[in-house]
Formats: C-alpha cells, structure tokens, sequence
C-alpha cells in the first residue's frame, strides 16, 4: 500500500488504520491534528479510519509560543 504523509510517499505491506500508523510514526502522545484527504479526523476515530493507498495524510504539530 502506498500513501504520502507530510507529502513523503511511504509503504506498507498491508492496510492499516490511522491509530496504528500514529503509533508506529511514535508521535500519538503530542498534540498533533491528523487530516486524511483533507477531512480531519479526530483522536477517537483513528482506530476506524482505515488508511487506503492513495491516501494523502498530513500530521500536523502544535507549536506554543507568544
């Protein structure tokens, strides 16, 4: 399966839900804003949210400052 995240393409082997591939990026525990074709997707339905190729995920970081 072939996806891009942050506009890098990547592979896998099989299909995989959003949850998994935040797990194995190893970014789950920050605050992050994950869109899947545009559409964003909230933390509690990442578990559901089956990743297909040719999806396009952006992760995006909070960042605090003033």
């Amino acid at each position: 399966m072939e996806i891009q995240i942050n506009g890098e393409t990547k592979y896998y082997p099989s299909e995989l839900n959003l949850q998994s591939l935040i797990a194995e990026l190893n970014i789950g525990n920050q605050a992050i804003a994950v869109a899947v074709n545009r559409d964003v997707i909230s933390r509690s339905q990442w578990a559901e949210c089956v990743l297909r190729t040719g999806d396009v995920i952006d992760v995006v970081r909070a960042i605090g400052g003033g």
